[in-house]
């Protein structure tokens, strides 16, 4: 069941969003080469606790770290390590709040020093793809007009977006119903990370009130993808590049609220 929120339940889904929302801001500041994956979790999840927030990642379905550090071909769900970043690498991250019981969710994808041209390209496109989705996001839009929106931006840009994986609602959990694939396609039924979502999603109408976690995951070749021995790091099939970004959103009657800005 889709769930529309009342104005208790999104003013703590904001108050999740802007601790998530410093989080990233604040990996974004001190992001460089020889930084490690694990001293960017230690660093978010000091940051969380003192603003009153628990990180949401941590022990959910098992994940063992606090927040999402995937880089270069890691699509989605990489675990903090002790792998030193170094010039040229991109690395998605990924951090999701929960506050008194609501939950937020954001990612982006930042350089790490100087990046080749594709690189930069790839983030730009994928964060854009982002934007332009959340720009139509409003009551009585089908869910299907964000997802074409996406993927004709992307694919528009030679990138390929990933279909295993989809964007969600949330909420008063970490994943709610629908989900939000970032293409339509009456054939493949894309399997998300929260569970299957079936081609009727597409046709879902939004409501005001609606939370959704819109994210776009683009890949710089073949959309197709796999999940790697530790049983969660998602890499691209090809190995090259993918970037990643997502705000928690608010659906409103004449526009949307980015809970996550």
């Amino acid at each position: 069941m889709i769930q529309c929120k009342s104005s208790r339940e999104i003013e703590l889904i904001r108050k999740a969003g802007e601790i998530t929302a410093g989080a990233l801001n604040l990996v974004s500041a001190v992001i460089k080469p020889d930084i490690s994956t694990k001293l960017l979790d230690e660093t978010v999840v000091k940051y969380i606790k003192e603003k009153g927030g628990i990180p949401a990642f941590k022990g959910y379905r098992g994940f063992p770290a606090n927040i999402c550090a995937s880089v270069n071909e890691e699509v989605v769900h990489g675990i903090p390590n002790k792998r030193l970043l170094k010039t040229g690498d991109i690395v998605s991250i990924d951090i999701g709040v929960c506050y008194k019981n609501y939950y937020a969710d954001a990612a982006i994808t930042l350089p790490v020093g100087n990046i080749s041209e594709t690189a930069k390209h790839l983030i730009n496109v994928t964060k854009q793809a982002l934007y332009l989705a959340i720009k139509k996001v409003r009551a009585n839009v089908r869910l299907s007009e964000i997802s074409a929106t996406i993927q004709n931006f992307v694919e528009g840009n030679r990138f390929s977006v990933v279909r295993d994986l989809v964007g969600h609602g949330i909420g008063s959990v970490m994943h709610e119903e629908p989900q939000i694939p970032n293409y339509v396609d009456k054939e493949t039924r894309p399997n998300g990370s929260s569970g299957r979502a079936n081609r009727l999603d597409n046709e879902v109408i939004l409501k005001e009130g609606m939370v959704l976690a819109i994210e776009p995951m683009v890949n710089e070749g073949t959309y197709q993808v796999e999940t790697i021995t530790n049983g969660w790091t998602v890499v691209t099939k090809d190995r090259k590049l993918s970037a990643h970004f997502e705000h928690t959103v608010l659906v409103k009657g004449d526009g949307s609220d980015i809970l996550t800005a």
